[in-house]
């Protein structure tokens, strides 16, 4: 008799996870990004110049997290910190010329992660993958 897919799921889900954190990790590794920072990144991208905790409000992170995101990503060249121009107690997140050249390279990374990880599945199965994912995170919102 086959396993309760309730009691599958969790291990499923987080060998899953696990896999693609460090291929992604090994991935964006050969661009000077640790994981986790290509969202930063990729909310600079979108709009560019934003405070620590607009960029944490947008990704539903802390702002300490992003604090010290952004330090370490200003020491590996990846964007500058620099006051707010109206509150100098405030800054603000600019993505050097690095950072920026890293949008078309990152994108590349997650393209191919994402063909690797939905290699064996047809574009029907692809786009349920996506539904059933969004249909979790809603059931624990």
């Amino acid at each position: 008799m086959s396993e309760d897919p309730a009691v599958a799921f969790q291990p499923a889900f987080w060998a899953a996870k696990r896999v693609l954190a460090r291929a992604s990790a090994t991935a964006f590794a050969r661009h000077g990004v640790h994981e986790g920072q290509q969202y930063i990144l990729r909310t600079l991208w979108d709009e560019d110049g934003l405070a620590p905790g607009e960029v944490a409000r947008r990704l539903g992170l802390a702002t300490p997290t992003v604090t010290r995101a952004a330090a370490r990503m200003e020491a590996a060249g990846l964007l500058r910190r620099e006051p707010h121009e109206r509150d100098r107690r405030l800054v603000r997140l600019y993505l050097t010329d690095r950072g920026r050249v890293l949008e078309k390279e990152i994108g590349r990374e997650i393209d191919n992660l994402s063909e690797r990880a939905l290699a064996s599945l047809d574009r029907s199965e692809r786009a349920a993958l996506v539904r059933y994912l969004d249909s979790i995170r809603e059931n624990l919102s």
